[in-house]
């Protein structure tokens, strides 16, 4: 069976991008075509179809698609089961799904989320999943286990992209913040599941707006894939996070949602117009790929 690392590293090869669109639809940011009736149902299809629709004009460039379960959750039953269509539509393009769900429990409940969502036959089928880190290494355990039998990877959260996140993140124990403490249990579970791309199943979340913090962290997690929010919308910039890259260009995917999946509201982008929003979406990630490639090493790729 293939490992998990090794598969993302292929397709972060043969796309020459190491750029994530995040699926995270908003109601009120959806093109009017979309936005017919106002129940749950009727807005569970619409964010089936724009989410289909953000897949299908992104697969030929980008190695994964990152949908914030979120979303889906406040619709209810309706919303669970357009999230199943769009994960399916992403593997129908051949391209990974990293599910933002941040899961973790402890025992059978830990258990149970890692078989429910993790590997395409689970029931969910996300090749990846964002879990949290603070219930302790018992709470990692089992996805860690689910993850290396269904060649299946997990990003566990590290250095977050929110402002807040520094009040745990950064507090000092025994002169170390709690982030790097964390990345070192994260680094040793990667290395323990290195791949021949020479990196783990379990890698991070590290966000682009502490780019001192991801150079950091980047040279004590050698084996870590590192999922780097934060790029585009939220402030950081594609030098920012340069330094989540190993020479060769792997070693990190680059997220970006907002930025891309609406781009037809932004300026440089309002050419296109509401009816051709599929091509402000493909122009965007095409940018996005490219403002990488120039400004990392993803342009050894």
């Amino acid at each position: 069976m293939p490992n998990y690392a090794d598969t993302l590293a292929e397709l972060v090869r043969s796309h020459k991008s190491p750029l994530v669109v995040g699926i995270d639809p908003r109601w009120d940011q959806l093109p009017d075509a979309l936005r017919q009736g106002e129940s749950l149902a009727d807005k569970a299809e619409a964010y089936r179809r724009f989410s289909i629709g953000v897949i299908e004009a992104v697969a030929e460039i980008v190695p994964a698609v990152k949908p914030q379960a979120a979303f889906f959750e406040e619709l209810g039953p309706a919303g669970m089961a357009a999230l199943g269509d769009v994960i399916a539509r992403a593997h129908g393009n051949r391209i990974q799904v990293i599910l933002d769900g941040k899961r973790n429990d402890i025992g059978s409940t830990a258990e149970a989320y890692a078989r429910g969502i993790l590997g395409r036959e689970s029931p969910w089928g996300a090749d990846s999943l964002t879990v949290s880190p603070y219930l302790g290494d018992d709470s990692l355990a089992p996805f860690v286990t689910t993850a290396i039998e269904r060649d299946a990877g997990l990003y566990v959260l590290v250095k977050t992209s929110n402002p807040g996140g520094k009040l745990w993140q950064d507090q000092l124990i025994d002169g170390k913040p709690l982030y790097r403490l964390v990345g070192e249990h994260v680094e040793h579970l990667a290395e323990k599941t290195a791949g021949e791309c020479g990196y783990g199943i379990v890698g991070a979340v590290v966000g682009a707006t502490y780019p001192e913090q991801l150079a950091e962290l980047r040279q004590a997690m050698p084996h870590t894939w590192f999922l780097v929010p934060g790029f585009g919308a939220q402030g950081g910039a594609a030098a920012d996070v340069a330094g989540a890259f190993d020479q060769n260009g792997l070693g990190a995917v680059v997220n970006s949602s907002r930025g891309v999946i609406f781009a037809y509201n932004r300026p440089e982008y309002e050419r296109f117009g509401q009816a051709r929003w599929q091509e402000a979406v493909q122009q965007a990630a095409r940018d996005a790929t490219d403002q990488l490639r120039d400004a990392t090493p993803a342009g050894s790729l």
